[in-house]
């Protein structure tokens, strides 16, 4: 498979973010295409991990497959071969976009990310940590890191073009959308993280937390959109290796991020641009590491089907 660091194609391109550029097909449909690129610490690496941008694509395409019974999105097909029937000015660029393309219902995004946490990780952590609060709102006392929340919790945070999303109350998307749609995101976010929680669950997964992003078309309607519980948008942990009181091994960019810390712990790097180079075996490291979470997900090893 072709690795792809930046995908250059005859449509308008309507932004280039971190990771996907996403271009206009037509007045109703967008095609997002995942690169191979990769960042940590909200910084973009100079190497690539092959075949990235293909697990993320195609583990979102299986969910949303999976989910659309129980949620409408905006997916319609990450078959290459279907995706150039449909775009006909694509014929010949296969390489750049196959099993990282994307083809989807254009939406209009709503300006927040709905996350959904079953254990205390990460930024919840680190605020609990420091004040007992989750996004201002108090948690139970004596929590302990990457302990399960139960009930999990709608944790939403705004978007942020570059930096840190920062988390908010429910009480905000309520001011902003008005409390029905806020209750609307809230309780479609809960049903695909229940969904998603039970199936990976059977399958040696722990969804500790994932957020998801919701668009509504004309008419009103909302559409899961961008990923869903792909690595990048999700903590996946060994639920035979789950142990609470500490960080946890997971299924994303860990070795990535393990060797970065490293080099900063070390005095190497200061954590601002430009990035220290990365070994070949980081690099190599991260790549099966993005594919092993895709084979124990979905069942079966990446094959890109035309």
């Amino acid at each position: 498979m072709t690795v792809v660091i930046e995908s250059r194609l005859p449509l308008p391109l309507l932004r280039r973010g971190k990771v996907r550029e996403v271009y206009e097909v037509d007045a109703g449909h967008l095609l997002l295409v995942a690169s191979d690129r990769v960042s940590a610490f909200d910084i973009v690496m100079r190497e690539p991990i092959p075949r990235k941008g293909a697990v993320l694509t195609q583990i979102s395409a299986f969910w949303f497959e999976r989910l659309a019974a129980l949620l409408p999105s905006h997916f319609v097909t990450a078959r290459t071969r279907e995706i150039v029937t449909r775009v006909p000015a694509l014929a010949g660029l296969e390489a750049q976009i196959a099993g990282r393309a994307m083809l989807v219902r254009r939406t209009e995004p709503l300006p927040f990310e709905c996350i959904v946490r079953g254990y205390l990780s990460g930024s919840a952590w680190q605020e609990y940590s420091a004040r007992g609060t989750l996004a201002g709102e108090p948690l139970p006392a004596g929590l302990v890191e990457s302990d399960r929340l139960d009930p999990p919790l709608f944790s939403p945070a705004t978007k942020a073009e570059s930096g840190h999303d920062m988390n908010v109350s429910f009480a905000t998307v309520a001011q902003a959308l008005g409390a029905d749609r806020a209750g609307e995101l809230r309780d479609a976010s809960f049903a695909v993280y229940d969904a998603g929680r039970d199936d990976a669950g059977s399958r040696g997964i722990i969804i500790a937390d994932t957020k998801f992003e919701f668009g509504t078309t004309d008419d009103g309607r909302l559409l899961l959109i961008d990923e869903v519980l792909t690595p990048d948008s999700s903590r996946f942990w060994p639920a035979d290796r789950y142990q609470p009181g500490r960080s946890q091994p997971s299924f994303d960019k860990q070795p990535l991020r393990d060797y970065l810390a490293g080099i900063r712990a070390a005095g190497g790097w200061d954590g601002e641009r430009p990035p220290p180079c990365l070994p070949d075996e980081v690099v190599d490291a991260t790549s099966r590491r993005y594919l092993e979470a895709y084979r124990l997900l979905t069942g079966r090893d990446l094959e890109i089907d035309a």
